[in-house]
């Protein structure tokens, strides 16, 4: 789509969204010999995935609560720790999260929705972040709950006392979302010792509502030794991914294709540089890993991106791909317009993205075609790109 115009909801909230990742337990009941945050988990360990995934859903910053001294092994358990800050948590799992709300609190400008995950849960699906943040314009709070699906009963000791109505039970998972404001002040407002199980229970206490949205089995939470078997699946050895962008022209006197400035008599109407070549790769390569569009992570609202050079785009999203595993095995770009010719740029543009990715100029194809005077690239209205990528798994 065309430099991605402004979606109402969600996206753009995107950017006012933070998020705590609560990992100051000691994991004991996983018999890892390690906290369970800190034990391997696929290619890196619990921890690293869950700011991973957490990466992908929002765009926020993201606030790792830990044991007090942990701050080294928890770096070393990310790897990457651009845009994630750490804090000390608590003796209780409500004191960790209040230590967290309090720091993020003390920010020049706190954030007006919070996410607050388990790293247990070292999965966070992005649809299950939409749907969370969705909820919160009409409620304060909202949780991921999934239906239960055995018969319950009530104990009494070790006796049966009566049967439950499992229509009227969920299974709660994290992460839950909240308005920053409000759950701030239910923590703050907190009566008694801090053992709620869960910050929805501190919000409800507060007198305030809680939506539920769709969980999704992926949130299942690791707590034994056996569960990090079933839950770490290996990751596909292969992915692809495609993109396809328009920009329309307009007066001017050059265009950006493949990262190179091009002398022409109409320039590409865009919010950033309009490379419309480098936004369909940089959609390829996000939709390869199912990390949303461009226009999730450099939204047009943000006066930021105004202006910028589209390479920024694409570097952004192969050290996702890079992050996440996986190396480009070979590209296929199609430019679509009647000029400017792109036959006399093709090598430039090749070597370019060569650069940009950081691969051998053989992996990378550059073409171009006409749509023989139809339609709007045609008429010389607008270019368009398509694109087409392969990801191999490097780890």
């Amino acid at each position: 789509m065309a430099d991605h115009a402004d979606r109402s909801g969600t996206e753009t909230a995107a950017g006012d969204v933070a998020g705590i990742i609560v990992a100051a337990g000691s994991g004991s009941r996983a018999g890892m010999g390690t906290p369970k945050q800190y034990a391997s988990y696929g290619r890196t360990t619990v921890l690293g995935h869950a700011v991973e995934r957490f990466r992908s859903a929002i765009t926020g910053p993201i606030l790792v609560v830990i044991p007090g001294g942990d701050e080294g092994q928890a770096r070393s358990a990310i790897g990457d720790c651009d845009g994630v800050s750490f804090v000390t948590g608590g003796a209780t799992r409500q004191e960790s999260v209040r230590a967290g709300l309090e720091r993020l609190a003390s920010a020049p400008c706190p954030p007006g929705i919070v996410l607050i995950h388990d790293a247990a849960r070292p999965d966070l699906p992005r649809e299950v972040a939409e749907r969370l943040i969705a909820a919160l314009r009409d409620i304060p709070g909202a949780i991921p709950v999934l239906p239960v699906v055995d018969s319950m009963v009530e104990a009494s000791g070790n006796i049966m006392a009566a049967p439950a109505r499992r229509e009227n039970l969920r299974r709660v998972q994290t992460p839950q979302a909240f308005r920053f404001a409000d759950i701030l002040a239910a923590h703050r407002d907190w009566q008694g010792d801090p053992i709620a199980g869960d910050d929805a229970q501190v919000l409800r206490k507060a007198g305030l509502e809680i939506a539920l949205v769709d969980g999704d089995a992926r949130l299942a939470k690791l707590t034994f030794r056996e569960d990090f078997a079933m839950n770490a699946a290996p990751p596909p050895s292969f992915r692809v991914g495609s993109g396809y962008d328009v920009h329309c022209l307009v007066p001017g006197d050059h265009i950006w294709l493949c990262g190179i400035r091009i002398d022409h008599d109409k320039g590409l109407s865009g919010h950033s540089d309009a490379d419309v070549a480098l936004h369909a790769l940089t959609d390829a390569i996000l939709g390869a890993i199912a990390a949303g569009d461009i226009g999730d992570h450099f939204p047009p609202s943000d006066p930021q991106w105004k202006g910028a050079a589209s390479h920024i785009f694409l570097s952004h999203a192969a050290s996702l791909a890079a992050r996440e595993g996986y190396a480009i095995a070979n590209c296929d770009l199609t430019i679509i317009c009647e000029a400017p010719k792109v036959g006399p740029h093709r090598e430039a543009m090749r070597a370019r993205l060569a650069e940009l990715l950081a691969v051998d100029m053989s992996v990378i194809s550059v073409k171009a075609t006409t749509t023989e005077r139809l339609g709007f690239t045609g008429r010389g209205e607008g270019i368009a790109a398509q694109a087409q990528i392969l990801l191999t798994r490097t780890a």
